[in-house]
């Protein structure tokens, strides 16, 4: 007897087959499935994130930028609005991960940051915030000496410091001193000299070399003074340098040599300070001139009826100090020009020579002061800056 047999329906065979077939890649690899689909990963793409930098910060300075990044996308769009509607400027790096604004902010100003960013899922994510600006108690502005409009067209001498004198007190100086530089072409070392809470100094190591151009700038916007003032604005300016005059005054020998980019071009005789009111030794720096000048000793302090008090008008006078000493025509001591010292400080020229000495010298031009029998020069007497020694002088400096 043969054995019985057992038959299965062709539609479960079938059914199998295609079970099978779906479990596998079409190309005989691994997994095939996409994230969330059966048989694929459970994980879904990272929705994208913003940040801002400073986050709702308040007290800032106004020179700190805004800064936004994305995490997980990019960035679409950034707009920083002012609380009186102005849109501040700024700009993507090349990736757009990150955008940062390209203008200084405004002091005691309020900020409103509003960013978007579409992450790999497509989606777009929206961040807000806001950041507010320090208020100073108050502002200082920079002014420049000499003042630049003024020298625009004559240029300085040789021998001009440049100053600036600030509209409060600093009492931060080092990092006031950190925001301003001076860039001199042909290039020449130099420095800062502090004489006082808001005057500041700068000079070369030797007298500048005619024909430079000097680039002088301060970035005090934002920098803290101290006491709660802070730099109003910034501003740059340039100088240029003229030719070199440099007169030679000597108290012995009664006479002054005038010297043209070192060349010897004209000898004047001269009478300088008498014993009672000498006039300073050391380099003295033209800082004004006037064709027609009342020359008041009250003006620094000595009035009548002290016996060194005075009151004259004067013709082409030139200031080298600012007690009252002066290059200028004086027609009452010609006969003593050039033999003895009678002035109350003075250096005193006959009519002829002191028109010469006027059209030729101006503003930064140097008289070089020597056997005088008066005290040196003070270094803070407006121009006394190069009395110093260059060591010394570098000790002025906040950043020493």
């Amino acid at each position: 007897m043969f054995p019985k047999k057992t038959f299965f329906p062709l539609a479960g065979i079938l059914a199998a087959t295609l079970l099978l077939s779906a479990c596998s890649s079409g190309d005989g690899g691994g997994d095939s499935g996409t994230p969330g689909s059966p048989g694929g990963s459970s994980q879904t793409a990272t929705p994208a994130s913003v940040t801002i930098e400073p986050a709702n910060a308040s007290g800032i300075s106004p020179t700190t930028p805004i800064v936004v990044k994305a995490a997980n996308g990019k960035l679409t769009d950034v707009t920083v609005t002012s609380s009186k509607g102005k849109t501040v400027a700024g700009e993507f790096s090349p990736d757009k991960l990150s955008w940062k604004t390209t203008e200084v902010l405004g002091y005691a100003g309020t900020y409103q940051v509003k960013a978007h960013a579409q992450g790999a899922d497509g989606k777009t994510v929206e961040q807000q915030g806001q950041v507010t600006t320090l208020a100073p108690k108050k502002q200082a502005n920079a002014n420049l000496i000499p003042a630049p409009g003024a020298v625009k067209s004559t240029g300085v001498g040789v021998g001009q410091p440049i100053v600036f004198s600030f509209g409060a007190p600093v009492k931060n100086k080092a990092a006031v001193e950190k925001a301003l530089t001076v860039e001199s072409s042909p290039k020449q070392d130099g420095s800062w000299y502090w004489m006082d809470d808001k005057n500041v100094h700068y000079r070369p190591k030797e007298y500048w070399q005619p024909g430079t151009t000097i680039t002088v700038t301060a970035k005090i916007y934002g920098v803290d003074f101290g006491d709660g003032v802070y730099g109003a604005e910034d501003r740059t300016e340039t100088y240029k340098v003229h030719d070199s005059w440099i007169a030679k005054a000597d108290g012995s020998s009664e006479q002054m040599q005038i010297f043209h980019n070192g060349s010897m071009v004209k000898s004047m005789p001269i009478s300088m300070g008498k014993d009672a009111t000498p006039t300073h030794l050391g380099p003295h720096v033209i800082s004004d001139k006037q064709a027609n000048y009342t020359m008041d000793s009250c003006t620094y302090g000595v009035c009548p009826p002290d016996p060194k008090a005075y009151r004259s008008d004067e013709k082409f006078s030139e200031r080298i100090s600012n007690d009252g000493e002066f290059v200028h025509e004086n027609p009452n001591s010609v006969g003593q020009q050039g033999n003895s010292n009678v002035s109350h400080g003075c250096i005193n020229l006959n009519a002829a020579n002191a028109e010469w000495f006027f059209n030729n010298f101006g503003l930064g031009d140097v008289v070089e002061v020597t056997n005088s029998g008066g005290p040196q020069l003070p270094v803070w007497d407006l121009y006394g800056d190069w009395s110093k020694s260059w060591a010394d002088w570098q000790k002025g400096s906040a950043l020493q």
